[in-house]
């Protein structure tokens, strides 16, 4: 189940990673930190990004390796990792379930038929 969202840490602008991109003039990368958590929550991909999907998160190998020089990605066989997706999203199963719990609940109100 696609999330329709995902969480961003309110202390972003000023997280010692975002600051050393920022700093190292890797503005884009740090864009590219956030298009990556919106595409593995959209692609139910619980913190993935695949190597192929660079570029429809506007990124280049360049600003990946510069996510996993700061610690915000970390390579893998195929792609990325996200850091600490599972620590602050929702997974792909938790959010199914939930979806589901929530349409047979308003059955229940809607329908206390059935």
């Amino acid at each position: 189940m696609a999330l329709p969202w995902v969480r961003l840490d309110t202390g972003l602008p000023d997280h010692p990673k975002m600051l050393a991109l920022i700093g190292g003039k890797k503005h884009r990368a740090a864009l590219v930190y956030m298009f990556g958590l919106a595409y593995s929550g959209r692609h139910e991909l619980d913190g993935f990004i695949p190597e192929a999907a660079l570029p429809f998160i506007h990124a280049t190998k360049a600003d990946a390796l510069a996510l996993c020089e700061v610690g915000f990605w970390h390579a893998r066989q195929g792609g990325y990792e996200i850091n600490d997706w599972a620590d602050y999203q929702p997974s792909s199963d938790e959010t199914a379930r939930r979806k589901e719990s929530a349409k047979l609940a308003a059955m229940k109100r809607w329908r206390p038929d059935t």
